[in-house]
């Protein structure tokens, strides 16, 4: 494996995003989630790292499966039963309540994902064909804490907070977000109302509330430059794990 490794470096550098270290990181959790587990059938015809290496190439550069395949001698529709058995397997890790909750500072944002499945998007306001990703992001540390499962384009960011699981992941801890999420037990700026104007300490407030706030619009816009975030051709739960492996391979980014 080390051998594969080290002879693909500068492939895994150039067309993923990873460092040698970081990329192999992720291919130790996809080995101990049961990634190199024995099918049924002939065995696989590229070794384990080739795989992780395929599916982290197909999310950096959205190529199509009839491009990758000659890419790694192999054909198309291998391309395609190798994504579709490992995808799950590269998801980012569940977020545990952290030790010191009370003195963290998360921030939440939506995010719309074109899709090409009419059953996950709908028409929205990017005018494409979308889906909304909501994104919990530290402020601090800038690591995606936790996406939800893509909800429709047209939906509200509160509506698609209330319908994720995420406010799960957030007890004790201190949660930014935009005027989108009022009502949502969030930090959201100051409203302004018809004929009063903001106070001198509200417009300080919102200030500083949208330097802090702009960190994950940030880390959405790294995330993003995994190109299948832009456009993804996958159905079904496809898009649902691209947004996990993305998160989890931009946490290995800036953690390795």
């Amino acid at each position: 494996m080390a051998g594969v490794l080290s002879a693909e470096q500068v492939r895994v550098e150039t067309f993923t995003g990873l460092r040698l270290t970081q990329f192999s990181r992720l291919l130790k959790t996809v080995r101990e989630r049961g990634g190199n587990g024995t099918m049924q059938g002939r065995p696989w015809s590229l070794p384990l790292a080739e795989r992780v290496l395929l599916v982290a190439v197909y999310y950096r550069t959205n190529l199509t499966m009839r491009q990758l395949g000659p890419l790694f001698g192999i054909s198309s529709s291998t391309v395609c039963r190798v994504i579709q058995r490992l995808r799950p397997l590269l998801a980012i890790e569940p977020a545990s309540r952290p030790a010191d909750a009370a003195d963290r500072l998360w921030i939440v944002d939506g995010t719309l994902v074109p899709v090409r499945d009419r059953t996950v998007g709908a028409s929205s306001r990017n005018y494409r064909f979308s889906a909304n990703v909501q994104v919990i992001v530290d402020a601090d540390t800038r690591l995606v804490i936790a996406a939800a499962r893509p909800a429709s384009g047209t939906t509200a960011d509160a509506h698609a907070w209330r319908a994720s699981s995420l406010a799960e992941h957030c007890h004790d801890v201190t949660v930014l977000g935009d005027g989108a999420y009022l009502i949502c037990g969030m930090v959201v700026p100051h409203r302004k109302r018809p004929r009063r104007p903001l106070l001198a300490g509200e417009k300080a407030d919102d200030a500083a509330h949208r330097t802090v706030r702009a960190r994950v619009e940030h880390v959405i816009g790294y995330m993003k430059n995994y190109k299948i975030l832009r456009d993804c051709r996958q159905r079904g739960d496809g898009l649902h794990h691209a947004v996990q492996a993305v998160a989890h391979m931009h946490n290995l980014a800036l953690t390795s």
